[in-house]
């Protein structure tokens, strides 16, 4: 398979590595982008682990909520250059499509397609939009939290947004506690709530990533599982939101600060978004 320069530069800025590593790494995956992230990986290297199917590097990222604060949603509308990315119609478009699904309280971007904005439907607004900059525009995903309380936090610049669901609507300091959760989610990008949410499929990828870094450590075979384990537990108080240190007070956790407002209080949900990664 011909791995092109784009394709290492690309890898490169998803992980950190070097230039010639993310060569080899596509060479041996097939330019499988995921698989060469975790070939990284089991070899030793430290790196930012971003998904290829969140990536995306121009565009822009909002979240709202309805105002009972029962629903969210996350949108990332796509373009080529971050100079139309920045233009006050793109922008526009952006917030009247999350507004408009927001309304109708929808799940999905096909939900989104069909509905008329203004005078046209959303994918007549795509294509024009297309006509105008002459670039490709896509929303490329539109993300729903429901919940008695949901929260939304956008970050300076429009390029990454979270929404928060939280099991209660009426819960001791509730207002300081989602948007403090919520910009916890933008800041430490955790995979799930908690150890339960986390899917067996990455918890087999990083028990198996595991086993390999402490098998090319020189660890014996038969310590190679106990080993994993112990990558996992730390995975898990690292990627998981309510086992997170808590960014305000590194001295408890997320799950010791929700406690301390409201003993009934959990996270029901999260969605974050964020160009580039």
């Amino acid at each position: 398979m011909n791995i092109t320069a784009a394709d290492v530069n690309k890898l490169r800025q998803m992980t950190g590595a070097g230039m010639m590593d993310c060569k080899k790494a596509l060479q041996e995956t097939e330019g499988d982008f995921d698989k060469a992230i975790d070939y990284l990986r089991k070899k030793g290297q430290k790196v930012a682990g971003k998904r290829a199917d969140r990536d995306a590097s121009n565009g822009c990222v909002i979240a709202k909520t309805t105002e009972d604060g029962t629903y969210g949603a996350v949108i990332m509308v796509n373009c080529e250059t971050d100079f139309v990315g920045k233009t006050d119609d793109f922008k526009k478009f952006a917030n009247d499509v999350l507004d408009l699904g927001i309304k109708n309280q929808l799940h999905t971007v096909a939900e989104l397609l069909p509905l008329t904005l203004g005078t046209n439907t959303v994918q007549d607004r795509l294509d024009e939009l297309l006509g105008k900059t002459g670039e490709k525009i896509q929303i490329a995903h539109f993300e729903v939290i429901e919940a008695p309380k949901v929260f939304a936090y956008n970050h300076f610049g429009n390029r990454l947004a979270t929404i928060l669901g939280l099991s209660k609507k009426n819960a001791n300091n509730i207002l300081e506690v989602g948007h403090e959760l919520a910009m916890q989610v933008a800041a430490m990008s955790p995979v799930a709530v908690d150890k339960e949410n986390v899917s067996k499929e990455v918890i087999d990828r990083e028990l198996e990533i595991g086993k390999d870094q402490a098998r090319q450590e020189g660890k014996p075979e038969e310590m190679l599982e106990k080993i994993a384990q112990g990558k996992l537990q730390k995975f898990f108080k690292e990627m998981t939101l309510l086992n997170q240190d808590f960014v305000k007070d590194t001295k408890k956790s997320v799950r010791q600060y929700i406690t301390e407002n409201d003993k009934e209080l959990t996270v029901t949900g999260f969605k974050r978004l964020q160009l580039g990664s």
